[in-house]
């Protein structure tokens, strides 16, 4: 609800959603490889990695909406997003990902507890990007014409206070 009212729509916020599976898939390939197991400390990482998808989906999802709020049609308006929004994606992903190496390469007492963590996050996030990166532009080349243009909300309130605007106003008492 919250991603819809941000969107001023419930196509955008689906397109972000669908990508919450591919990212736990990407989660749970990562522990697999790891040799690691779905427990508490995996699950938080868990959290984090689907927050991460998640912002770096509005990203390219809200540009691309801004895009076509100037005129652009779908095609062009991801393709643009996606190139313009590559680096942010990209700097968070590998800040991340370096932030939680150190997790993966300790040892020691709770080593495995933070090990769990960080494979999660290193390679969880890793595979995630990559999903992020081709899944968003095809949801959104699919489902984003089923939805209204975006911000007509916006414009409509706009035309709206201008054709009411002179009515509103009160002639000034000349002196």
């Amino acid at each position: 609800m919250v991603l819809a009212a941000q969107f001023e729509s419930f196509v955008s916020a689906i397109i972000i959603m669908l990508t919450v599976p591919f990212g736990l898939a990407a989660a749970m390939l990562a522990i697999t490889i790891s040799g690691g197991t779905l427990n508490y400390y995996s699950q938080i990482g868990l959290v984090m990695l689907i927050g991460v998808m998640a912002k770096n989906g509005i990203l390219i999802v809200e540009f691309a909406n801004q895009l076509r709020e100037r005129g652009q049609d779908i095609d062009s308006a991801i393709r643009d997003a996606v190139r313009l929004r590559i680096r942010p994606v990209m700097m968070t992903m590998v800040s991340t990902v370096f932030g939680g190496l150190p997790l993966i390469l300790t040892s020691g007492a709770g080593a495995e507890a933070r090990m769990a963590v960080g494979w999660v996050v290193v390679g969880g996030l890793g595979f995630a990007t990559i999903f992020t990166l081709f899944l968003i532009p095809v949801l959104y080349r699919w489902i984003a014409p089923l939805g209204g243009e975006p911000g007509a909300a916006a414009h409509k309130l706009m035309r709206e206070a201008e054709t009411k605007a002179p009515a509103l106003q009160q002639p000034t008492p000349a002196e």
